[in-house]
């Protein structure tokens, strides 16, 4: 039957996760405009882009700190306080950038502490999720939970800076930080009745640089783990060329310069993958073989950028990074599921934070390596080597690391 194939919805009959979800899918979409808010707010304050890239930078900085210091904090007090915490840091956020715009303050610095204060709270909200869901949801519904959870951040990934290019000219930037506030609002209601969520096991030892010692100890002896953090950042350094869309548009695929449809149709071809594959979760979210799913799923994204290498045209192109995206959707889906499920609770914090440093800086690193890449090779040339490493690496990582492509979960 069709609907076996659809979205599984199986984890949204738990009034937890139901919660959850329903606040990741207003802050998806309402709390993503500053996203685009921010960076146009100071660009028009400096107009310089130097500015822009500091922002980013403080941001990106303070949210891998953020993430190791709040993964070893899941791990010694209630997960359900430590999203509070970190959700009201966001929303304090929000609404301080709407005070800045409101009362005209257009203050630069003030601008670049309240990025800070963002990067914080993203970080501490990222990996708290990603250690409570699997404390809400039993083992064989992990893989359908972040199948939804993903969903709704891609989806809000493309509508939220969508809806605030709209709105910016018709509302201005005051009104659309004032919306995030708003929308932080439903997240802390939804946050607020959870149940509680404290540590199990044994209480933590010693403060949060030995507990962070002790994390990475553990997950230097997992060899699953470390196999599953490999593949990932393989999959994601090796092979996301997004660097080199503006090039490849222009050059390859008869763009204009500075942009245009070319480009466009690039950029939104991954994430319309990525929504087809959230929408279709139901054909693999039963399947029980989790780890040759995940190295399959990378092996093939591998494949995929090979193709958008060799691609004559530009329907090719799309049709590469569609698929590209679809499989890029299963192999988070199901490393995701394999962390929280392989981990055992007292860890799960500090694994969840390598993991959201991972998934922070591996695109990062993509961008930089592929543009310099780019300018020495070639752009076609250096996203084809980048799929073709993807593929080697991950084969050489499950030979390497067998335990990976047998592993099964758990029901």
């Amino acid at each position: 039957m069709i609907g076996a194939y659809l979205v599984d919805r199986r984890p949204l009959r738990i009034p937890a996760f139901r919660r959850l979800w329903t606040g990741s899918v207003v802050s998806a979409v309402g709390g993503s405009f500053s996203l685009v808010a921010v960076p146009t707010q100071l660009f028009t304050l400096t107009g310089s882009s130097a500015t822009v890239g500091i922002s980013a930078t403080v941001s990106l900085c303070v949210l891998v700190a953020s993430a190791l210091w709040s993964g070893a904090l899941a791990d010694a007090m209630d997960r359900r306080l430590l999203l509070l915490a970190g959700n009201a840091a966001l929303g304090l956020t929000y609404l301080g950038l709407w005070l800045n715009t409101a009362l005209g303050l257009a203050s630069v610095p003030l601008l670049l502490a309240l990025v800070a204060l963002q990067g914080l709270g993203y970080g501490i909200t990222m990996t708290t999720m990603g250690a409570a869901v699997p404390r809400v949801v039993p083992p064989e519904q992990l893989v359908a939970a972040n199948s939804l959870s993903s969903l709704t951040r891609y989806a809000g990934a493309v509508l939220g800076p969508l809806l605030a290019g709209i709105l910016i000219p018709a509302i201005g930037l005051g009104p659309l930080y004032l919306l995030d506030s708003l929308a932080l609002l439903v997240v802390l209601w939804a946050v607020a009745g959870l149940p509680p969520l404290p540590p199990t096991g044994a209480p933590a030892i010693g403060g949060t640089l030995r507990r962070l010692g002790d994390g990475f100890g553990y997950l230097a002896r997992q060899r699953v783990l470390v196999a599953v953090l490999a593949v990932d950042l393989a999959a994601m350094v090796f092979a996301m060329p997004v660097a080199l869309y503006p090039e490849l548009a222009e050059r390859s695929f008869g763009g204009p310069p500075g942009g245009g449809t070319q480009l466009g149709l690039l950029y939104a071809a991954y994430p319309a993958g990525v929504f087809a594959a959230g929408l279709l979760s139901g054909a693999y979210s039963r399947r029980s073989r989790h780890g040759a799913l995940m190295a399959s799923a990378a092996m093939a994204w591998g494949c995929c950028v090979v193709a958008l290498a060799l691609a004559p045209r530009l329907r090719f192109a799309l049709v590469a990074l569609l698929c590209g995206g679809a499989v890029n959707f299963a192999l988070s889906t199901f490393r995701n599921a394999i962390s929280q499920a392989y981990t055992q609770d007292a860890m799960r914090g500090r694994i969840q934070g390598s993991l959201t440093v991972v998934l922070i800086g591996g695109p990062q690193l993509a961008n930089l390596l592929h543009g310099f890449a780019g300018a020495a090779f070639g752009t076609r040339w250096t996203i084809g080597v980048g799929g073709a490493l993807t593929v080697v690496t991950v084969v050489a990582l499950v030979r390497a690391v067998p335990e990976l492509w047998r592993y099964e979960a758990a029901g």
